[in-house]
């Protein structure tokens, strides 16, 4: 049987639904137009004023928010509310640039762990559970966005950040935890330093996880939970918006959904900008009608969804989005073909000859796109004859040329070659210089 954390929230009928976020909606334009200078002046330059939005049909007047934006307003240019209101900040693990830099009030926080604990409710969580937490803490929004979820919830939160697999596997173990969370890479890294210590997935007592942070694929959720013996559910978030919590997935594990009486999804064409109809696939942008300290307003987020509306088997009537193909500005273009991690990925895994474990490395020479896979063999694999690996290689090439229509040089390379990471997998490596 489905259980909720908010039952009256997550099944409100669209109309009331569509109520709450109107009036939700227009106290936050107010808001943001007297307290944040650069909302100001762009609603100005677009010939926009707070009292012009009267519903969420008139979201569509005001003007997109961008990353550059809160680069340039570093650090604390787009609060909306005084520092002595704001009481925890969290930042961007960009490796670009400036952080982004957000902040929150005391009822943001509520809210966030609110949010969270929706989405381990759904995961089938409560006061019962013991929750290992392996997202990092400190100004990555991960860790400490779960862990307030799993104390609202009433479970036994076990902080153990990132780093140190050993001993994580050994809590994990010895401590009883019965959900995780973390990126869906760490946990296969999880379920690898478990099968080196020669310990079992039926030795350990997980039944659920919650990953995100990364883009990831069917083949690899299903990897996971043949690897570790649990459900894997998807949670997704972004700092700019909230972090971890945003949306989540419920038992039918067939998209996320966004807690649609916080913040408002939009589809559009990355191009143009243009507002695409339910179904579409696109850019997902998203504008915060809750949030007091940083409320963003038509924020890009530069993720490729796809929205579904309608009740879910569930009985959730919040909005679902799927899961994210990748960021348009993750997305490659090598000999002029649109490619994603996220596809080569998924052939990986489905041939299922292979360590989950990948890089595409890109460059230029002669003013032409050199693509090369580099694959990790299992350890299994490694014993293999020289004739198996070369054809396990053309199996590979001749894949990933019927998914994406172009080449690709496929190396396969040594067990344990492919760097493994606590946060975000590192898949791509461009050499070229496009700009």
């Amino acid at each position: 049987m489905e259980r909720y954390w908010n039952e009256e929230m997550e099944r409100m009928d669209r109309k009331s639904l569509e109520t709450l976020q109107s009036y939700r909606l227009m106290r936050t334009v107010r808001r943001v137009y007297e307290n944040v200078p650069l909302y100001r002046e762009r609603m100005d330059a677009a010939g926009v004023k707070p009292e012009d939005i009267r519903s969420v049909a008139d979201l569509h007047k005001l003007p997109f928010t961008y990353k550059q934006d809160l680069r340039d307003t570093y650090p604390y240019g787009m609060f909306a509310v005084p520092m002595n209101e704001v009481v925890r900040l969290h930042a961007s693990s960009g490796t670009t640039g400036k952080k982004i830099v957000v902040g929150y009030t005391a009822n943001d926080l509520d809210m966030w762990a609110e949010c969270c604990a929706r989405a381990l409710t759904a995961a089938g969580a409560d006061s019962n559970d013991f929750m290992h937490v392996s997202y990092g803490y400190g100004l990555f929004t991960g860790g400490l966005g779960l862990h307030g979820g799993a104390e609202k919830v009433g479970m036994t939160v076990i902080p153990v950040s990132t780093g140190n697999t050993k001993q994580q596997v050994t809590i994990l173990k010895d401590f009883g935890s019965t959900y995780i969370c973390c990126t869906p890479s760490y946990a296969l890294n999880l379920a690898e330093t478990m099968k080196e210590m020669g310990i079992t997935k039926d030795e350990i007592q997980l039944r659920a996880g919650l990953f995100g942070a990364e883009p990831w694929t069917e083949e690899m959720r299903q990897d996971i939970e043949d690897k570790l013996g649990l459900k894997a559910l998807d949670i997704y978030g972004l700092t700019e918006i909230l972090g971890p919590g945003v949306a989540y997935e419920c038992s039918a594990q067939t998209g996320m959904h966004i807690n649609e009486d916080h913040f408002i999804a939009e589809i559009i064409d990355p191009d143009t900008g243009e507002v695409l109809p339910d179904g579409a696939q696109g850019e997902l942008v998203f504008t915060c009608i809750s949030k007091e300290a940083f409320p963003m307003l038509r924020y890009r987020t530069r993720d490729i969804v796809q929205l579904e509306r309608g009740v879910c088997s569930c009985g959730r009537t919040f909005v679902k989005m799927k899961k994210p193909m990748g960021r348009s500005d993750d997305m490659l273009i090598i000999r002029g073909v649109n490619v994603f991690p996220s596809q080569i990925e998924s052939v990986l895994l489905s041939l299922g000859n292979t360590a989950p474990y990948y890089q595409i490395i890109v460059d230029r020479v002669n003013n032409t796109d050199t693509f090369e896979i580099q694959v990790e063999i299992s350890p299994e694999m490694f014993t293999d004859t020289v004739k198996n690996l070369e054809e396990q290689a053309k199996q590979i090439r001749e894949a990933v040329h019927t998914t994406l229509g172009i080449q690709a040089k496929i190396t396969l390379v040594e067990p344990k070659t492919i760097p493994r990471t606590e946060g975000k997998a590192v898949h791509v490596v461009d050499h070229r210089k496009l700009h």
